[in-house]
């Protein structure tokens, strides 16, 4: 495979276009639409569309009616076709034809060098500023006909398809300025037949609020249609006798805004991103509820003709259009990050206080060793017992050293009981630990330094097990601390260890994400200066399971891989069931520079690094072989936890399903189709 082209990895450039308009000069016009075209080939855009009546100007009235002019857009639509020829993008024009006894305003789908069909205005409008209907034609009731253009009859009516044969999900559709409005437009039924670029050539003229109004239609259609919608709408140059016009251009996928241009341009302007049909056909095959709407239409949908072309796009590297954030369950917008972490909060919160209340208000039993999973899961649970009116005594906080407990971890997780008002309390694991080890004949016994994974599993199940039999004694539930990450790579004690507990507050929120959910908590003053202080510590404290004494802070993400990539890929993985050769061209786009792109607010500057080919490479044949041939039978026997974000769950009985005996063959393999050395960079 060609690593670095974006058309290997599912993904489809397109581009909105819009420019000054000739008013009633149909050759000077299709000069323009040839000149953005030329632009549109050269950067790889496989679909390009522009505005209403682009060849003649919108704003033309009783022009319309003029055979003058009409027969001088057949001629600018000719210099269009012709200069298609050569040209990689499929273009969308809009025109004025003839056709019966009527003019229909008209989208016109040209490639290289051919009319691949015409697509008419479905609902002209006749209200307010509008009059479409004194000169033009409603399109609606025109399926399975034919138009003459030039010397040749094509396609003509809005059940039309147009699918490239050689990029797999490139299924474009049609439709004009009003037809998004409608209740029910065109492009719904589209999208159900199969579409999955819905183009609008639009005129629009632009009054004050219009272009919110826009952005909300073509969110809204992208999202129920799960679906790329392009967006092109006229600009200067078109009539001022009554109107102002604003030429905008955006383009979003699946209600996520992936481009748009500056209003009001003096000359030609763009909104170019690249598709992923991938994500829209994961998405689609995914919401079962798509195909039964489809189900529910079929006698319109399967009308539809499919139009055939091939786009032969380039295979070089064309670099990546589109916005990749490097932590996916961790938006880099400060709003919207704000917004996710006060809704993860709160739902954690409100899991936790509702399972509480559902079996007799028991005590919460939790073990606290100063790292970021612990004390997120201890501040949820104190804010539960706010929010239930219960002291916060009521949470017994024991922490548990064991043999490599360093003296800062034990110290903050101290300090965050004391400044919660826990009830709290030290429980020493190491004499415990010794017996056991000594009674297995384990080598530590006799005083040799072997720190293998029996020795760290001894400690962490004997945790595990205090905690549950401190639950019986005290009356509670031991509250779980172990994140979503960890449940992805089976970085946990099975059985009497991590892996389990009564309640896990964390079992949704991925490892990078925790970070930021305690920045909010004490950015949002959530609880005391005290409890502030020891929490901004913690979190300056590397992750570390401390379970093998040495000098060095044992490391987990050297021994595991970074939390980063390892959620990036993730997020992909689950939410989309992506390749690994196409998240690791991903990964590479989001994680190659550190100076580019926007990183998370508070994120610390020192940790901002960069992932070369071979170390994401690397990190991801990890993650493979864990994920899906090791760690599943772990998240079949996890306890209950709330989900948290819409990146998904691991629960067996929610997001993830999967048997426990698999293996990681196929995702290996996929991998191995791209060598890093070779993928250039």
């Amino acid at each position: 495979m060609n690593f670095r082209s974006l058309y290997q990895h599912g993904f489809a450039r397109v581009a909105a276009c819009t420019g000054h308009t000739a008013i009633a000069d149909p050759h000077a016009n299709a000069e323009a639409v040839l000149r953005q075209a030329r632009s549109c080939a050269e950067d790889g855009v496989a679909v390009a569309v522009f505005p209403e009546m682009v060849l003649c100007g919108y704003s033309i009235e009783d022009l319309l009616l003029q055979d003058a002019l009409l027969d001088r857009v057949e001629e600018a639509l000719r210099t269009v076709v012709a200069g298609s020829a050569d040209l990689l993008p499929v273009l969308v024009v809009g025109a004025p034809l003839r056709h019966r006894n009527r003019v229909y305003n008209c989208a016109v789908t040209v490639h290289r060098g051919r009319v691949l069909g015409v697509v008419p205005k479905s609902y002209p409008p006749n209200y307010r500023e509008f009059y479409e209907q004194r000169q033009i034609a409603a399109g609606d009731d025109e399926r399975g006909g034919t138009i003459r253009v030039g010397d040749e009859s094509v396609p003509f009516g809005v059940d039309l398809l147009f699918a490239a044969d050689d990029v797999p999900g490139l299924v474009l559709h049609t439709e004009i300025c009003e037809d998004m409005w409608v209740p029910v437009p065109p492009s719904a039924e589209a999208a159900l037949a199969g579409a999955t670029v819905l183009a609008n050539l639009s005129g629009s003229p632009i009054t004050v609020g219009r272009a919110e109004d826009r952005r909300l239609m073509c969110r809204s259609a992208s999202s129920r249609c799960i679906a790329a919608y392009v967006y092109a709408a006229a600009g200067l140059g078109e009539s001022t006798t009554d109107l102002s016009w604003d030429g905008q251009t955006m383009i979003y996928e699946n209600g996520a805004l992936l481009a748009e241009s500056d209003r009001f341009p003096l000359g030609d302007q763009s909104a170019v991103a690249d598709v992923d049909l991938d994500l829209l056909r994961q998405e689609r095959s995914r919401t079962g509820t798509f195909d039964d709407n489809r189900r529910t239409h079929g006698a319109r949908t399967a009308g539809f003709r499919t139009v055939p072309f091939r786009l032969d796009p380039p295979a070089a590297d064309l670099g990546l259009r589109r916005r990749v954030e490097r932590f996916p369950f961790v938006p880099a917008d400060p709003d919207r990050l704000a917004l996710d972490c006060y809704e993860a909060y709160n739902i954690q919160v409100a899991g936790l206080q509702q399972r509480l209340a559902a079996i007799g208000d028991p005590k919460v039993v939790i073990g606290v060793s100063g790292g970021l999973d612990s004390t997120h899961a201890l501040i949820v649970a104190a804010r539960a017992m706010d929010r239930a009116g219960r002291p916060r005594s009521d949470i017994l906080a024991w922490t548990l050293p064991g043999f490599a407990t360093s003296d800062h971890t034990k110290g903050n997780a101290h300090d965050l009981m004391r400044s919660l008002g826990v009830t709290a309390a030290e429980l020493d694991i190491t004499p415990t630990a010794r017996l056991m080890l000594d009674e297995m004949d384990h080598p530590f016994a006799a005083g040799e330094p072997v720190y293998d994974v029996t020795f760290e599993n001894v400690q962490a199940g004997l945790r595990t097990d205090y905690l549950f039999r401190l639950a019986n004694q005290r009356g509670g539930i031991v509250l779980g601390t172990g994140d979503l990450s960890e449940l992805a790579l089976g970085w946990s004690t099975y059985g009497v260890g991590d892996q389990m507990s009564h309640y896990n507050v964390n079992s949704g929120v991925p490892k990078t994400l925790i970070q930021h959910l305690i920045r909010w908590v004490i950015g949002s003053h959530q609880f005391d200066e005290d409890t502030d202080r020891t929490l901004a510590a913690i979190l300056d404290t590397e992750i570390s399971p401390e379970l093998v004494p040495g000098e060095e802070m044992q490391s987990t993400e050297s021994k595991i891989g970074p939390y980063a990539l390892h959620d990036f890929t993730l997020f992909h993985v689950l939410r989309y069931g992506f390749r690994p050769s196409k998240i690791a061209f991903l990964a590479w786009h989001a994680w190659h520079d550190p100076d580019a792109g926007a990183w998370p607010p508070g994120f610390p500057e020192a940790e901002r690094v960069a992932y070369d080919l071979p170390e994401i490479r690397r990190w991801l044949e990890v993650f493979c072989r864990r994920f899906f041939g090791f760690a599943q039978f772990k998240r079949s026997a996890m306890p209950n936890g709330p989900k948290v974000s819409a990146g998904g769950s691991l629960s067996p009985r929610g997001d993830w399903r999967a048997p426990s005996d698999s293996t990681a063959r196929s995702w290996l393999l996929d991998l191995a189709r791209f060598d890093p050395a070779e993928s250039g960079h």
